[in-house]
C-alpha cells in the first residue's frame, strides 16, 4: 500500500539520501554537493524555497518529489516544477512514482496552476516511456540553459 505526506525538517536524513541516490542514478554523483544543512536551511528556513512529498511503501520508505513554483506569463498563472522524483529501486513497480504525481497533480489544481512540468535526461527511457504513459508530452522545441558556479559569478559582477 502506497502512502504520502509532506516531509518535515526530522526526515532531512531520508530526503538527502534519496538524492543521492538520484544522482547515483544519473551518473551525477560528482554534481551532488546538497548536504543536510542546505537542506534544512532551503527547505525548512525563514524561506523555503520548495516542498516535498514522500512516498512509502507498506509503511517502509519509498520516494520522493521534489518541487516548487514557477510562473507561465503566457498563460499569467502559476505552475509547479518537479525537480527531482525518485523511487528506490526496490520499491519500482508498486506505484509510488505515479501517486507522487498524482498528488503533484492534486496540488497543481488545488493551487490554481496552469501546468506541471519536469525534465528527464534523455537517455531515461523508462522514465520517458513511464511518463508518456501518464499523458505527458515532451517539449522537445525547448532548450534548457543553465549558468553555474563561475560562470554564475561572472555573471552577476
Amino acid at each position: 500500500m502506497v502512502s504520502l505526506r509532506p516531509a518535515t525538517a526530522a526526515d532531512i536524513p531520508q530526503i538527502l539520501a534519496y538524492i543521492q541516490g538520484l544522482a547515483e542514478y544519473e551518473k551525477l554523483t560528482h554534481a551532488c554537493i546538497a548536504t543536510e544543512d542546505s537542506l534544512r536551511q532551503t527547505l525548512f528556513g525563514p524561506r523555503p524555497y520548495a516542498e516535498v512529498i514522500l512516498g512509502e511503501y507498506n509503511g517502509a520508505p519509498a520516494g520522493f518529489a521534489l518541487f516548487f513554483h514557477n510562473y507561465s506569463t503566457f498563460r499569467a498563472a502559476p505552475g509547479i516544477y518537479l525537480e527531482d522524483l525518485y523511487v528506490l529501486p526496490e520499491r519500482r513497480g508498486h506505484g509510488v512514482g505515479k501517486a507522487l504525481l498524482k498528488q503533484l497533480a492534486k496540488l497543481a489544481v488545488e493551487r490554481g496552476c496552469a501546468r506541471l512540468e519536469w525534465s528527464v535526461l534523455d537517455w531515461n527511457t523508462p522514465a520517458i516511456d513511464f511518463y508518456k504513459s501518464l499523458g505527458a508530452e515532451p517539449q522537445d522545441e525547448w532548450t534548457i540553459f543553465r549558468v553555474t558556479d563561475a560562470a554564475l559569478t561572472r555573471l552577476a559582477q
